[in-house]
């Protein structure tokens, strides 16, 4: 493992390296999953049986799993693990309730009422990953707050299980944050099949969960048919630390990301050169001790990255040009430090404070903005469930007293159809 030390006057073309690892999917994925949705719209069941068996080589005799699934999963877990995601489940929702938005109205002494009516969406798709691994934390995350928002019915949709175990993780998972119906599908295929509904899978209006390369690709694909979260790029870590942080923590930390996949990038930003070479130093220690050191080696040596800044200002100038998914503050008194960081997805102060900690049980949403996109993007939360629609209810006489400017502007538009809609109202 080796990773690339630089002054920030020098990082230009390694940060730049970085932002093009995530790059737009590549054209063959485009071609294939625009095949498989097309495939999915004209026949639908048929099409996800076949992409299923083809691609999972399984056909379950029904896509929909019996909801009583899920409540014999919660039994099976071993009650250690169920006891961590009630827990999990939990500290979630109380954080995700100070999101929930109200519905609210104004009257006025002019004799207009207006408001804005907050509704939760009627049905969402969370998509759940298959593979060799099993992500609990991540059916948390996206049904908690779908359910604080009010959404009618959550849908759960996942490739068919790899082993009994991981199916009864995530099962047990969806029943403790409140899934409705799971189906046993996934890939494009599903992505599909929850965009615009098929004869047993219904369509949703918002599509949130995690994928590889194909399933992103489609998500953006169906994207304006239905809604969906974001089209995530690989996961992304920048700790700012200085000589009173533990070289140890940093480290660690650092490889916490690395350890996701091969894309993932770890950055480190210091003023001080003597902690950096620390840190290096411990880089390669702990990533010996890691199951998965070959993905996170990899990882470390592409895009693995420790700036040595001039100063503080620096530091910060450079964090909120990265924006990234997660940035760790460890300084002395890191609270003051908030208002200088402008973009990040989620901001983690203190050395106790680490992005697991964001990941797993501390409340706050781990689906973030990657790639850049915390300049304008936010954390999935609450809002993102739920829809709004404004409310306008006037009487004669406000509209009276209105009808003069709006027969102006109307008529500056071109729009004359609006203006005698105003006219035709006067003295009736």
């Amino acid at each position: 493992m080796s990773i690339k030390i630089v002054k920030d006057t020098e990082c230009a073309e390694a940060l730049a390296s970085m932002r093009r690892r995530a790059g737009e999917t590549g054209e063959a994925v485009e071609r294939a999953v625009k095949a498989v949705i097309a495939d999915v719209l004209e026949r639908r069941d048929e099409a996800v049986r076949e992409y299923t068996a083809k691609f999972d080589r399984y056909v379950p005799e029904r896509f929909e799993l019996d909801p009583a699934e899920m409540e014999k999963a919660v039994k099976r877990i071993c009650p250690e693990l169920l006891a961590s995601l009630v827990r999990a489940e939990e500290r979630i929702r109380a954080f995700h309730k100070n999101e929930v938005s109200r519905s609210w109205l104004t009257a006025s002494e002019d004799g207009s009422v207006m408001g804005q009516v907050v509704r939760g969406l009627s049905r969402v798709g969370v998509y759940v990953p298959g593979g060799t691994a099993a992500y609990p934390s991540s059916v948390l995350m996206n049904i908690v707050p779908a359910k604080l928002a009010g959404v009618e019915e959550v849908i759960v949709a996942t490739p068919p299980f790899l082993s009994e175990e991981s199916r009864d993780v995530i099962l047990a998972a969806a029943s403790v944050a409140g899934a409705d119906r799971v189906f046993n599908i996934g890939g494009a295929q599903a992505v599909a099949a929850l965009a615009y509904g098929t004869e047993s899978i219904p369509r949703c209006d918002k599509i949130t969960g995690p994928g590889n390369a194909f399933v992103a690709c489609a998500k953006r694909l169906v994207f304006g048919a239905v809604d969906i979260d974001m089209v995530a790029g690989p996961s992304e870590i920048l700790v700012i630390a200085d000589r009173s942080a533990d070289p140890a923590f940093a480290a660690a930390d650092m490889l916490g990301q690395a350890e996701h996949g091969e894309l993932s990038s770890s950055v480190l930003l210091t003023t001080d050169r003597d902690f950096a070479l620390k840190v290096e130093a411990e880089l390669s220690v702990q990533l010996a001790k890691l199951p998965r050191k070959d993905i996170a080696g990899k990882s470390i040596d592409d895009f693995g990255l420790i700036v040595i800044c001039e100063s503080l200002d620096s530091v910060f100038g450079l964090a909120n040009e990265i924006a990234p998914e997660h940035l760790e503050v460890m300084l002395p008194e890191p609270m003051k430090y908030l208002p200088r960081i402008k973009n990040a997805g989620s901001i983690f102060l203190g050395s106790y404070s680490p992005e697991a900690l964001g990941d797993y049980m501390a409340g706050p949403n781990h689906i973030l903005p990657t790639g850049g996109t915390a300049r304008f993007a936010s954390p999935l939360g609450v809002e993102s469930f739920q829809k709004r629609s404004s409310f306008i209810m006037a009487d004669k006489a406000l509209l009276s007293s209105l009808s003069d400017d709006i027969v102006v502007l109307a008529e500056s538009e071109g729009l004359g159809a609006h203006a005698e809609s105003i006219r035709v109202r006067r003295g009736r």
